[in-house]
């Protein structure tokens, strides 16, 4: 009898197990996942769109699916497996579901490759909804911006005038950590101003959009692309920008 009981539970705990295990595994729609608790863990499949760089085993990814994006911090990566994120590539993500300064993104991440066609987002022009509650329905999104107008950025202690600056304070290089600072650019809508940022990580000095960047002048009119990431509200990590109508 003694023997018999102890087959029974040791199936329960391995039934147990397993159930629990099916659980951790289970793969979220992107409503399940925006439903989720803070610091909850998650499972999703999602497509790359773009990435940071690869650096010291870790990799930032923007990712976007038929049904909505994320945003995945830091998740770890060999050097070789990198260079296989590249846009369109399926991967099935685990990690924690964390908020930063009002991004939700997913922290402490591992990823595996997962086989299926190929998905490429387009972007979604988002322009009517700046300075709107609507527009954090697209966070992480490939979006769109028309129309803009280049709106000058300033210094703290001096009277000039810029287009862009290298950091957001104006105290960058070009140079800085070998692919320039970060380009921090306003941009004017129905007279709200608004400030954008080319992530240096994710398009560096050599890119169009940097150079694009450090090409404009006030006044221009620009339409933008990008990833709509949030700090403290909406910070897009543009990717592309057209000049439409040059500054008179």
């Amino acid at each position: 009898m003694k023997k018999i009981l102890a087959l029974v539970l040791a199936l329960a705990l391995v039934v147990c197990a397993s159930l629990a295990l099916a659980e951790e595994e289970k793969v979220l729609t992107h409503e399940e996942y925006v439903n989720a608790e803070l610091e909850s863990q998650v499972c999703v499949e999602t497509y790359v769109q773009a990435t940071q760089s690869w650096w010291d085993g870790k990799i930032t990814v923007y990712a976007q699916s038929e049904d909505g994006a994320y945003f995945i911090y830091n998740m770890a990566c060999t050097e070789e497996d990198s260079a296989k994120l590249v846009p369109g590539a399926k991967i099935r993500v685990t990690g924690t579901k964390v908020e930063w300064s009002g991004e939700v993104e997913i922290g402490d991440a591992a990823f595996e490759f997962v086989e299926g066609d190929p998905f490429i987002a387009e972007a979604e022009d988002v322009t009517a909804l700046l300075g709107k509650d609507e527009l954090a329905d697209y966070m992480n999104k490939k979006v769109s911006f028309k129309g803009l107008k280049v709106a000058p950025s300033k210094v703290d202690g001096k009277d000039e005038e810029f287009p862009f600056l290298y950091a957001w304070d104006g105290s960058g290089t070009r140079d800085d950590n070998g692919v320039g600072a970060d380009l921090y650019f306003n941009v004017e809508v129905n007279g709200e101003v608004f400030q954008f940022t080319v992530e240096s990580y994710l398009c560096g000095n050599d890119s169009d959009v940097y150079k694009a960047v450090e090409g404009l002048k006030i006044g221009d009119t620009i339409d933008a692309e990008g990833f709509l990431y949030w700090y403290n509200g909406a910070n897009p990590h543009i990717t592309g920008v057209t000049v439409t109508a040059a500054a008179e």
